[in-house]
């Protein structure tokens, strides 16, 4: 049980004789460590374990039965509705040239299943053929990306656990708290622990912070660099990651540290209720952030444009307009200029709404599914999802602060990591970080499996309600085809996904859509 106590502690730092191993809190502190090292190596095999079972997935060669099912019926909607287009409305002929191009293009898809035969990432999506077939051709394409990722992620996951226990063990947050002390104490400074604690915290957290980006960089290289660039989808260069990397750090300083100074500054002056403080200022600070983000950091970054005038945008307009949506703006972000994955998403308060589309998203799918994507997401708004998910956030962060005013004394928890000099006060940035490192953890965990489940039944009855309007097919079409071209899991493991994923699997959502469709033509 030795070996569960820290090497390096604030009283063997300054070269006082630590506690004996007769001491009366020695058990407690062995215990707090244990548990805590316990339920670490918990979450990792459990991670692990999911991960082992996603990954066997990905092994698999043959097309899921389920999802041919439902992306064929929504290739036969297609059909059925051009036939009905093409033959003025009344029959039900399709263009005999145009089918049996369909048959061949089926037919060369099931070829290269057959001969386990990927083709290139690369390839451009075909918006006007068949579905199914397109799927079947990127099938092992998306198993092979989805094999790469989760073989990456079984390799940082048990690096990062590695790392966290072996820093645990070695005393790493008491050390680098007193380098802060010495830092804060050179010419020029002359901080005081005792009087300068929140500018020696900053300090810790700038050390932290690029120790942290140090041993996290290779990592974020080979996934950005050797990972989604082998699959076709990486677009940055590496300056332009550099680039990224010092304007995040230059805004972690200028927009962290004010923040964790007078986070620490609240705390210090609430007294024994600060948590009503805390809760408040955070409260501000997340609508602050809510407005400032989307309209001055993210531009930083990207390239927002307003959609050009044309039958697009009057479309969408004229949606928000049915929907009492107060769109103001409507823009189209330079995705491409980092990756090939799409997205679109909106933002904004009150009367002042926004709508932002990648450009990538433009190029993969019709307008009418475009149409579809934004009426999921206006059904997020229009069902109150946004604002739940907002009240949500501002009670976990209250809850949390509340249970840590409980453990703002607990020495004993102090001690078990080192920091065990009675002569020196605990620092208010290291109380914060014990406690939701190890007391809040586990509850953590909990809450945001809950938020897991609570997110992806937000998304099928957003996915109902744009249904609903009408244009439940060409959702179902549209996000097959940001699933064909993000090369997304097309069968994921069910345990994994239920762990992991905010957003149901694809095939849950087109059999939800299309279960909906039936019950609708029944009442007709």
């Amino acid at each position: 049980m030795d070996h569960l106590t820290p090497r390096y502690t604030q009283l063997i730092g300054s070269g006082m004789a630590t506690f004996s191993k007769d001491d009366d809190d020695l058990n407690v502190r062995r215990l707090i460590i244990g548990m805590t090292l316990s339920f670490t190596l918990f979450v990792y095999m459990l991670e692990s374990y999911l991960s082992y079972r996603q990954r066997c997935t990905y092994k698999l060669t043959s097309f899921p039965k389920e999802l041919e099912l439902a992306v064929g019926n929504i290739d036969a909607e297609e059909e059925e509705r051009r036939g009905k287009r093409d033959t003025g409305g009344g029959g039900t002929e399709v263009n005999s040239e145009k089918k049996l191009g369909d048959e061949v293009y089926a037919k060369k898809g099931e070829e290269e299943e057959e001969n386990n035969t990927a083709t290139s990432t690369t390839d451009t999506l075909d918006r006007s053929s068949p579905l199914l077939p397109q799927l079947r051709s990127k099938f092992l394409n998306a198993q092979s990306y989805g094999l790469d990722r989760v073989n990456f992620s079984l390799i940082s996951s048990s690096y990062s656990t590695i790392e966290g226990i072996t820093f645990v063990l070695l005393g790493y947050m008491p050390y680098v708290w007193d380098m802060s002390c010495r830092v804060g104490k050179m010419r020029g400074l002359g901080y005081d622990e005792r009087t300068d604690e929140i500018k020696i915290s900053l300090i810790f957290m700038l050390l932290t912070t690029i120790l942290g980006m140090i041993t996290g960089l290779p990592f974020e290289l080979y996934s950005t660099f050797r990972i989604e660039k082998r699959h076709g989808f990486n677009k940055t260069t590496i300056g332009l990651f550099i680039t990224d990397k010092v304007k995040g750090l230059l805004l972690g300083a200028f927009l962290g540290g004010p923040f964790v100074a007078l986070l620490l500054k609240i705390i210090k002056w609430g007294g024994e209720r600060f948590y009503i403080y805390v809760w408040g200022f955070t409260f501000v600070f997340s609508l602050f952030m809510m407005t400032l983000y989307p309209v001055v950091i993210m531009p930083m970054f990207n390239t927002y444009e307003a959609l050009p005038p044309g039958e697009l945008k009057d479309r969408i307009y004229a949606l928000a307009d049915k929907l009492h949506f107060p769109l103001t703006k409507l823009f189209v972000m330079d995705g491409s200029k980092r990756s090939s994955h799409s997205n679109a998403f909106m933002f904004g308060f009150f009367k002042n709404k926004r709508i932002v589309l990648f450009d990538t998203l433009l190029k993969q799918v019709h307008d009418d599914e475009i149409l579809a994507i934004l009426g999921h997401e206006l059904g997020h708004w229009k069902m109150g999802h946004t604002v739940t998910n907002f009240v949500i956030s501002q009670l976990y962060t209250g809850a949390a602060f509340y249970a840590f005013s409980l453990c703002y004394n607990s020495h004993e928890l102090y001690r078990a990591f080192g920091f065990d000099d009675d002569t020196r006060t605990v620092p208010t940035i290291i109380a914060l970080l014990l406690f939701f490192g190890t007391v809040w953890e586990p509850i953590d965990k909990v809450i945001s499996y809950g938020m897991t489940v609570h997110s992806r039944k937000c998304e099928f009855e957003a996915d109902e309600f744009s249904s609903r309007l009408g244009m439940g097919r060409t959702l179902r079409s549209g996000l097959c085809k940001i699933h064909l071209e993000n090369l997304g899991a097309m069968c994921p493991d069910p345990w994994y996904s239920a762990y992991h994923y905010s957003h149901p699997p694809l095939v849950e959502r087109l059999s939800a859509m299309m279960r909906l469709d039936e019950e609708e033509k029944k009442t007709l």
